[in-house]
């Protein structure tokens, strides 16, 4: 029980905090390049002076250098969309209550979810993450997917196929789903002692997420942190049935249940009917470690594309890399444009072949004008 760290934890932590305001600075410079990356036209592939990087992305390649091959690969296959939020859709910012997407970031998922089923999967609470969204056509799975809002369980019917509630309206008939359901008075007593015992210490933000506590120290001193790390882990000790986590400059307490986010990736590819498809190709887009979860069970399917957003180098189970939040919104925008033309085409061919009939039936050999 507790957070397990290394012995040069402290070092890291340190370097960490450094990297955090090194990219809080990059951000600038990431959002003037974002009218120009968000062309889908444009190939772009990574560049970096940072040779450990370069190094690294040849194992991960760019996910838009490799677009074209990527979406040849899935052609004839269903494919499902699967977004983390933060560090993904968004920046990552001081304070996690601004941590807003862009209207341009916001019409490419609304796009990509008029041709793909798709769900955001993020450690905030379902309605903290919808309230930044802001769109109906994605499912929303909050609490690192201890909170679900999806269709209910397809079942099997006496033809032997799976269906669902017929000719119900989708948010009607959309169920939660909650495994951790029974830890929530716990929760409410964690985050209230998390509150009392951090209350001192300056820049501290506790987030309840609902079915965990997020305490994030990204405005915490340097000097503070083992302060911080030693008063949350006093508080998690008293819960056996809790765990302590860390991610991006936060730490989490969680419900010791066998749940994350890769559960959460299979109970939505079960609840949509496409579990145990042959034909289907999860692409599931995260930059943190509890996206690693999605990531191996991706991989263990064997196909399907798990995306990593770094701009460092990194242990990571993902086949494919973006570097942040804007080559996402460029890599989102065109996939909505490949599978735009890809219908467009399509109903052109079919266009052609009724004017070939009736042409015929006037005894003309010209179909193309």
């Amino acid at each position: 029980m507790g957070l397990q760290r290394s012995p040069s934890s402290k070092q890291k932590v340190r370097s960490f905090l450094k990297a955090a305001k090194d990219e809080n600075k990059s951000d600038l410079s990431t959002d003037m390049r974002t009218p120009h990356l968000s062309d889908p036209c444009i190939n772009i592939e990574p560049i970096s002076l940072d040779l450990s990087y370069n190094s690294w992305v040849v194992d991960h390649p760019s996910a838009l250098g490799s677009f074209d091959r990527m979406m040849k690969a899935a052609k004839g296959k269903r494919m499902v969309v699967f977004l983390d939020y933060d560090g993904t859709l968004s920046p990552i910012v001081d304070n996690p209550d601004r941590a807003f997407m862009s209207d341009e970031m916001r019409a490419a998922v609304l796009e990509v979810a008029k041709y793909f089923p798709t769900a955001i999967i993020s450690g905030r609470s379902r309605a903290k993450v919808k309230e930044f969204v802001k769109l109906s056509n994605v499912y929303y799975a909050g609490s690192h997917g201890m909170d679900i809002m999806a269709p209910p369980r397809r079942v099997k019917s006496t033809d032997g196929k799976h269906h669902t509630a017929a000719g119900l309206d989708r948010k009607e008939s959309e169920v939660p789903f909650q495994p951790a359901k029974k830890f929530l008075p716990a929760i409410q007593e964690i985050l209230t002692k998390l509150e009392e015992k951090t209350k001192a210490i300056q820049g501290v933000r506790i987030e309840d997420n609902s079915f965990c506590v997020s305490v994030h120290f990204r405005q915490v001193r340097e000097e503070d942190y083992d302060l911080l790390e030693e008063r949350v882990k006093s508080v998690v000790e008293s819960y056996p049935e809790f765990h302590l986590t860390e991610g991006k400059m936060v730490l989490e307490v969680r419900p010791s249940i066998t749940w994350n986010k890769g559960h959460a990736l299979e109970y939505l590819l079960e609840t949509l009917g496409f579990s145990n498809s042959s034909d289907v190709l999860p692409v599931y887009i995260g930059d943190d470690r509890t996206d690693e979860d999605a990531f191996k069970v991706i991989r263990s399917r064997g196909q399907g594309y798990p995306i990593i957003v770094s701009s460092n180098p990194k242990d990571t189970s993902a086949l494919f890399s973006l570097q942040d939040p804007s080559e996402v919104l460029t890599f989102l925008s065109r996939l909505a444009r490949w599978k735009n033309l890809g219908l467009g085409s399509r109903r052109k061919k079919r266009k052609l072949g009724f004017l070939c009939i009736n042409y015929g039936k006037e005894g003309s050999i010209y179909v193309d004008k």
